[in-house]
């Protein structure tokens, strides 16, 4: 009690003096209006996949996905890089960064741990994507590579075809094959 009795009146000595700092009103400062950025060129948003790699956007948050000169299932030869000249069958596609993967080329060592106690660990060979323009269109007849070309068939379907040779990429029999291979994997994944 009595320490409450000698904390109020030592609060009752205080004094704030109209000098100091704490009797004295602020001055409003002036709001200056922010600058609004124009709607005509917006930025693009970056949207994150994984921590180091980052996807670009369009305004509505859905990624940009540029067009691609092959498709999967498609024959091509390395143009550059350490595996410039090899021959391989593209496996999958991404879009969003324009690269490929091509079957047995551009292996990469993977160190494994182990997930469960006593399993060992181990050391794989996996296939690590190649940018889209490091790889061209291959003939296996003519055994070259060509830049690929669009034409409208007779019966008015689009097609591509190799520049060098006029051979057409894009026929019935590779669609049918697939068709056939998809069909294969999502009957893999829905049994398992």
């Amino acid at each position: 009690m009595a320490v409450m009795a000698a904390l109020q009146s030592s609060m009752s000595t205080l004094s704030l003096s109209s000098s100091s700092f704490f009797g004295q009103r602020l001055s409003p400062t002036p709001v200056l209006p922010l600058p609004v950025k124009s709607r005509d060129n917006p930025c693009l948003i970056v949207m994150r996949i994984k921590r180091w790699e980052r996807k670009e956007c369009k305004p509505n948050s859905l990624p940009v996905l540029h067009k691609m000169h092959v498709k999967v299932g498609d024959t091509v030869q390395v143009i550059s890089g350490s595996d410039k000249g090899k021959i391989g069958e593209i496996t999958q596609i991404f879009r969003h960064n324009s690269s490929v993967i091509v079957k047995d080329i551009n292996l990469k060592t993977k160190h494994q741990k182990s997930r469960e106690e006593g399993e060992p660990g181990q050391i794989i060979k996996i296939e690590a994507p190649i940018h889209s323009s490091n790889v061209m269109l291959y003939s296996k007849d003519q055994k070259v590579a060509s830049r690929v070309g669009h034409k409208v068939l007779d019966n008015g379907k689009r097609v591509r075809f190799l520049i060098k040779t006029g051979e057409i990429i894009d026929s019935e029999e590779n669609w049918k094959k697939l068709k056939e291979a998809e069909g294969k994997k999502t009957e893999a994944v829905a049994a398992s």
